[in-house]
């Protein structure tokens, strides 16, 4: 009898293992792709929306445009896993039972127990996340004047709090809204843990654009109106954006499995503490020696490849891959200038410094995402969504 695989989550780690897998199993095991919404968000350009909603088509691609025909996708939530029982459990639908399967659901927000901080900052985890933000923006800039512009916070400069708050400078200029806009950061530097170069560049290009950048000092509370800081004066927010953290989904609290915060712990061949789980993306820590794989897109991406490879060998009984991540580089866009910081030579070129901005950044960025949505579907599919990256 056939194997049944089911791969949850329409992220990064979930659609690259599905045409993964698709490729491997070749109809040789029932392949079931489960997810909350029907389509594989591009979420690293996810903050275009906060500027310009109508990008949402070019980085949003249909599960019908990834999924063969012979793969079964289930549009509902996962609420746990049942690993005794071999059984995904979903909110609206009957149990999914499974051979094997590979977690790949991504991440939730994480608020490190900030009073006020989760009943009253949005997110960008999602579409519907970006549009909310949008919205919230316009309005408070409606109900604003120059005089009394209205107080935009983001929460976190690491690279989604960055970004954001570059989409919405260029929102601010398109739209000549009265705003002003507030980058908060705990540590003493923005993009914390990277080099100082892209640091100091970034900051350049925040401050081009006219973003109020607040470091050292750690949001201790929260309200409706205000933040409050630990040695710092009060900042008052008509809109807070919180990007500071991540940790895993609530549907993984009773999965026995071993896990750090919800986030499944994976071996550098993807395989839990249950030989029939597999993990990858921001759900999984995944074992890379002295420290985990970073939990970004592109290590995501890489590891699909992998992943999907391993789980055929799994049925097989074949010996799984271990899989190293390979740091090629960051990319980092302020509205629609960017920043790149030690990108790998491709195409037979090397980059003659270490850190450029300019049009060859801004090209990259959106070749970037280009290349991830030819991969997924084909190069006259990125090559339409191209304005919008």
């Amino acid at each position: 009898m056939a194997e049944n695989v089911v791969v949850l989550g329409a992220g990064y780690a979930g659609a690259g293992a599905i045409t993964k897998l698709q490729s491997e199993l070749e109809g040789n095991a029932r392949l079931t792709w489960i997810a909350d919404v029907d389509y594989h968000l591009v979420l690293h350009e996810s903050h275009r929306v906060i500027r310009d909603p109508d990008v949402r088509s070019d980085i949003t691609i249909p599960v019908d445009e990834i999924a063969d025909p012979s793969t079964q996708f289930i549009q509902d939530e996962v609420t746990g896993l049942d690993t005794d029982e071999q059984v995904v459990e979903l909110a609206d639908t009957d149990d999914v039972e499974y051979d094997y399967v590979l977690v790949g659901l991504g991440s939730q927000t994480a608020y490190y127990g900030i009073p006020g901080l989760e009943e009253h900052s949005l997110t960008l985890k999602s579409l519907d996340d970006a549009l909310e933000i949008h919205e919230s923006v316009k309005q408070a800039s409606r109900d604003a004047t120059r005089g009394d512009p209205a107080q935009i916070v983001i929460g976190g400069a690491g690279l989604s709090g960055i970004q954001t708050a570059g989409e919405i400078a260029e929102f601010r200029d398109v739209h000549r809204a009265p705003l002003e806009i507030h980058l908060v950061e705990a540590l003493d530097e923005i993009f914390p843990g990277n080099d100082p170069e892209i640091q100091q560049a970034l900051r350049d290009l925040l401050q081009d654009a006219g973003v109020q950048i607040h470091t050292d000092d750690p949001i201790t509370e929260a309200d409706d109106e205000v933040i409050h800081f630990d040695e710092g004066d009060p900042l008052e927010h008509d809109v807070l954006v919180w990007t500071g953290g991540i940790t895993g989904r609530d549907a993984l609290d009773g999965a026995d499995l071993e896990k750090e915060h919800n986030r499944v712990n994976a071996g550098a061949n993807f395989q839990t503490s249950n030989e029939r789980v597999f993990a990858i993306g921001d759900s999984a820590i995944i074992d890379q020696g002295d420290q985990p794989a970073p939990p970004t897109a592109q290590a995501a991406w890489q590891a699909a490849e992998v992943a999907g490879e391993n789980i055929s060998r799994a049925i097989e009984n074949r010996p799984l891959k271990t899989w190293e991540h390979e740091d090629k580089g960051t990319v980092v866009s302020v509205g629609e200038k960017a920043v790149a910081h030690g990108v790998k030579p491709a195409f037979g070129v090397s980059m003659p410094v270490d850190t450029f901005g300019g049009f060859p950044a801004q090209k990259l960025k959106k070749l970037i995402a280009a290349r991830w949505i030819a991969d997924l579907t084909s190069w006259n599919r990125a090559r339409r969504a191209w304005s919008s990256l």
